[in-house]
């Protein structure tokens, strides 16, 4: 058994998985408040590396990126949510349609402007550290950072903040939120629209590691969904732990196995969850 790959594999894991707790959470909120099924939230992860490559493109700073790019995810979110998730929003079967025809236009229009061809964001910090018997790549760190920082500053919005109490007080029920005085449709923009930033955040900082692709969200909105069930519908720390935990097991497996093994594994995972404890594996969690 190499030791040193095992290690390598888990802590790819674990960095990846904080990049998809990232993401989940925004997949997690959309679908907590809005009660819509997001099959374009893969999308707007895709759309996040994108956006970085173009700033990247025109300013040569991978950081302005990281500061433009959530904003910009945030004004799209805000547009999408008026357009295409209102007049849909009280038909949830309707989602899955729209927001697939939603996610065949991002990826056609990235296609059409940037092409098929998958393109490379190379590292701002390059260089190794040593991290138990290995060198380890000092950016895969500094993502795991910025995901971590991002994931604190989101709970510490909605726990501390009037407008995340605002969103709290919609998802346990949004028609004594309304009679209390609560702007209930400002809340549903303003989460689609967070929800969006999320995932584009996720996308700035996951590129250096990953390709800039226009297909690059059909492989992370399965993981982002499995994260979410396994942590229990509507769970938020729950889904950070879930997709941490489900990263790290793929991690391992694949230093056994291969990438497709490991997959298998996260899906049986799920399925187990599903039928032995339907309400998610950290109910006991915090929402």
């Amino acid at each position: 058994m190499d030791w040193n790959l095992m290690i390598a594999l888990a802590a790819n894991g674990i960095v990846w998985g904080l990049i998809i707790a990232l993401i989940a959470l925004g997949l997690s909120i959309i679908f907590g408040l809005l009660d819509i099924i997001n099959v374009a939230h893969g999308d707007f992860f895709m759309v996040g590396t994108v956006l970085a490559f173009g700033v990247l493109q025109t300013t040569g700073n991978f950081w302005l990126a990281l500061l433009i790019v959530p904003i910009l995810g945030f004004v799209l979110g805000a547009v999408i949510e008026q357009i295409v998730i209102k007049p849909i929003r009280n038909a949830a079967a309707l989602s899955i349609v729209a927001t697939f025809g939603l996610s065949i236009i991002l990826q056609e229009s990235v296609r059409a402007t940037y092409g098929a061809a998958p393109r490379r964001i190379l590292p701002p910090i390059e260089g190794t550290f040593p991290l138990l018997n290995i060198e380890y790549d000092i950016y895969r760190l500094v993502a795991a950072f910025l995901s971590i920082l991002a994931i604190s500053g989101f709970f510490l919005f909605l726990h501390r903040t009037k407008f995340g109490t605002w969103m709290r007080a919609v998802r346990h029920d949004s028609e004594a939120a309304l009679i209390m005085g609560i702007p209930t449709e400002r809340v549903y923009l303003m989460t689609f629209a967070i929800g969006f930033a999320l995932a584009a955040l996720g996308g700035v900082v996951a590129a250096p590691i990953t390709t800039v692709d226009f297909r690059s969200g059909i492989d992370i909105l399965p993981f982002c969904f499995m994260a979410v069930i396994i942590g229990g519908l509507g769970n938020l720390p729950g889904t950070a732990a879930a997709a941490v935990l489900l990263s790290f097991v793929e991690g391992v497996v694949a230093s056994f196995t291969d990438p497709t093994m490991a997959r298998i594994t996260s899906l049986c995972l799920m399925s187990a969850v599903l039928l032995l404890r339907p309400q998610g594996l950290f109910t006991g969690l915090a929402k």
